[in-house]
């Protein structure tokens, strides 16, 4: 101020503002301003802009308070010097404006926005002396906003809208500061406004520079815990998709921001998210499977996972969407937040208040495409897998009956997701097929296990099923319906065997993992006698052999068909009788297993009447190795009771005899010594008489209680064995390798 006034007395005429300030005379004062400007500080000659701009901060302070009075005409032709070629000039322009502002105070807000817009520019001035002079003026300008309830922020959001998007350092940095500064000010509301400047920020927050990143991260942070104190006052549904595209930001600073910005977001908006499912889901999805290196956007990630995830409630599975009338039920109140519930898992959830009611409807058909989507692409990682197959199931339990709409095109991705090479994956796949298998949503008119036209379309049936009965569908039982099981059932069963047929590699690999889990999780009777149905008429028999030797295996080894075995040990019910029957005449496909489902069920007669039929089938090495593998499992616990029952040799000869001609069928092997020694072992009938020789055991009940028509299945053995050795010698015929049934 004392150059200024040093430089007042260089001009004489400015003696005469203050006599016109005095004299209150206006016009003559925008005179002296004008020649100030026009005559001077817009000269073509340096020296005369650099003594206008002098001249004009001196007849601000000759002004006084009244300065605010001619402001317009004061600041304007200085801001235009801001944009001279001589840095000299444009330093004395940021001079000349300090002094102008410091007199004038409050009264440059109504300029504030050419201010602003004046001050970016030099903040990115490469001559230093510019820059130090703006900082100072910018920090007096702030000072001034900081102190005055009169700043308009509604006129300034569309420039700071404009220039946040700069890519230069010190103007992202000058942005920065300001934002800083009006949040910090108690009387000016940005967070009202944050939608328009939150893209921009998460721009600026890439920047190269450490120093602003770290601005910019706390300009974020402060936000944030602004949302958190009113989230009633928040516009999420403006930000959502904004955190949706810097999610899946390359930056790993700028996608951890945003994915804990997203998790505030779902946690404090709750269901005001829901509509924006789909394109959260496709940011955070990727992130599951992230290393450690990206540990801490991960475990966000997942938090955010799951916070979606509890959005979605069973009321979404209303059928009409247009009267759905899901919404935030709130009443109008003055309080930023009227309450805080508490869940069981000890997440606070707040009610937002909103004058109106908000709808907030679900957008499954969106969420469905990214789950799929992600499940196609052969590059998505492990948990990204397991967490989209959650996402279904959770949706299958939730809204079953507008998931069931998609479920005929997710089907095929899921039944090619067995073939996963994480367990884990397969069984998260497994529990979705379960739930559509059993969901009550699933039932359909067209249901029918029997509907040989739908099976012959997926598995390769005969269309006379005379080729392999000569009494056609006769006595051949249908797959029980109980009330777990829908029209889908059925389908997944046919499917999952076209799959293990197509797939060898599936089957031997994780056949029976699959299986197991399946009777897990769903009812294991109605899977065995499903497939044991299918099998029944599938044209390729070398298949159906070594499914059925799969089954078979998983049937008697099992600790998840312990029940099952229980079931068929006794054959007690007729579902117990109906079920072996259904079982027998497809693993007729293979005589041993047919031979110990016998052993299992305790038909010991029929078991020896089918061993006599050995004699005339084609006995091959993988025959006999399979003979071998039998008698190794009669020494296993399952069939403890089968070898007890030896001691009753009276009532059991049949056992006797079967188990003996197994022994003349083996060669002279490990199996032949072990069965052999097992035979010996057998006491003769004379010494273990006893004085009630009239008593019966429970065996020979049985045996005449089961009603099963065992001449009828031993035609059925037969003639299933002639096809498969008519099928062998025509592929002998052809020039194909023979048999090698796979041994589980």
């Amino acid at each position: 101020l004392n150059c200024l006034k040093s430089h007042m007395r260089s001009w004489p005429s400015l003696e005469l503002v203050r006599e016109f300030v005095a004299q209150n005379n206006a016009a003559q004062i925008k005179h002296v301003i004008q020649i100030l400007s026009q005559e001077f500080a817009l000269s073509q000659h340096p020296h005369s802009r650099k003594g206008g701009l002098i001249g004009l901060a001196a007849c601000s302070i000759a002004l006084g308070k009244d300065s605010g009075l001619y402001l317009k005409e004061l600041i304007e032709p200085v801001l235009t010097c801001f944009n001279d070629a001589d840095s000299r000039l444009r330093y004395y322009a940021c001079e000349a404006l300090y002094n102008i502002v410091k007199v004038a105070r409050g009264s440059v807000l109504p300029h504030f926005n050419v201010l602003f817009d004046g001050l970016s520019k030099l903040a990115a001035d490469p001559d230093p002396n510019v820059k130090s002079g703006s900082e100072l003026l910018d920090r007096l300008l702030k000072d001034i906003v900081t102190e005055s309830n009169k700043f308009d922020l509604v006129g300034f959001i569309p420039l700071l809208r404009e220039r946040i998007y700069s890519n230069n350092q010190y103007a992202r940095q000058f942005i920065i500061s300001w934002i800083l500064v009006l949040e910090s000010v108690p009387d000016i509301n940005l967070l009202d406004y944050l939608p328009e400047i939150l893209d921009g920020l998460f721009q600026i927050l890439g920047d190269n520079s450490k120093e602003i990143r770290k601005m910019c991260e706390v300009a974020l942070g402060e936000f944030l815990k602004e949302i958190k104190k009113n989230p009633s006052s928040v516009k999420f549904a403006e930000m959502a998709n904004i955190l949706v595209i810097h999610c899946q930001a390359s930056d790993d600073l700028i996608q951890l921001t945003a994915m804990c910005w997203m998790r505030e977001f779902i946690q404090l908006a709750g269901r005001v998210m829901l509509p924006y499912s789909s394109g959260i889901l496709t940011a955070v999805l990727p992130c599951l499977s992230y290393d450690d290196r990206k540990k801490s956007i991960k475990e966000v990630a997942n938090v955010c996972n799951q916070s979606l995830m509890k959005l979605v409630i069973p009321e979404d599975d209303e059928t009409d969407e247009g009267k759905q009338s899901l919404s935030l039920q709130t009443e109008p109140k003055e309080e930023s937040l009227s309450q805080q519930e508490v869940t069981s898992s000890g997440e606070s959830l707040f009610i937002l208040a909103f004058t109106d009611r908000v709808p907030v409807t679900l957008n499954l058909d969106g969420i469905v495409q990214v789950l799929d989507c992600h499940l196609h692409d052969s590059a998505t990682g492990m948990m990204t897998r397991i967490a989209v197959l959650k996402w279904l199931y959770h949706l299958y339990i939730k809204t079953p009956r507008k998931m069931f709409r998609h479920t005929d095109s997710l089907f095929p991705i899921l039944l090619r997701t067995l073939s996963d090479e994480s367990d884990e994956v397969i069984l998260k796949d497994l529990e979705v097929l379960a739930e559509i298998a059993s969901s009550p949503a699933g039932q359909t008119e067209d249901q029918g296990p029997c509907d040989g036209s739908d099976m012959r379309s997926e598995l390769h049936i005969p269309v006379k099923a005379s080729q392999l009965s000569s009494s056609g569908m006769k006595g051949m039982e249908c797959s029980p319906s109980t009330p777990t099981m829908n029209s889908y059932f059925y389908k997944f069963m046919i499917n999952l065997l076209k799959r293990f047929s197509s797939e060898r590699k599936l089957l031997e690999t994780r056949g029976a993992f699959i299986i197991r889990q399946l009777c897990l999780l769903l009812n294991a009777e109605n899977i065995f006698h499903s497939m044991a149905d299918i099998l029944l008429r599938e044209e390729d028999l070398k298949f159906a052999s070594t499914m059925v030797h799969t089954l078979n295996t998983i049937l008697l080894t099992s600790s998840e068909l312990f029940q099952l075995r229980n079931q068929l040990k006794d054959l007690k019910t007729p579902e117990s009788r109906n079920l072996f029957c259904c079982l027998y005449r497809s693993w007729c496909h293979n005589p041993v297993t047919t031979v110990s489902l016998c052993f299992l069920t305790q038909n010991y007669k029929h078991a020896y009447d089918l061993i006599q039929k050995f004699g005339d089938l084609e006995v091959t090495v993988d025959f006999l190795t399979e003979v071998d593998k039998l008698v190794q499992l009669i020494e296993c616990p399952i069939f403890t009771y089968l070898r007890l029952q030896l001691l009753d040799v009276k009532n059991n000869p049949y056992l006797i005899k079967a188990l003996y001609g197994l022994l003349m069928l083996l060669p002279q092997s490990s199996a032949f010594q072990l069965l052999s020694h097992r035979l010996q072992c057998v006491p003769n009938p004379e010494l273990l008489q006893t004085t009630d020789s009239t008593k019966t055991t429970l065996g020979f009940k049985k045996a005449t209680a089961t009603n099963i028509d065992y001449l009828e299945l031993l035609q059925h053995f037969e003639r299933v064995q002639n096809k498969h050795l008519e099928v062998r010698h025509q592929r002998a015929g052809r020039g194909e390798p023979p048999d090698r049934r796979v041994v589980l």
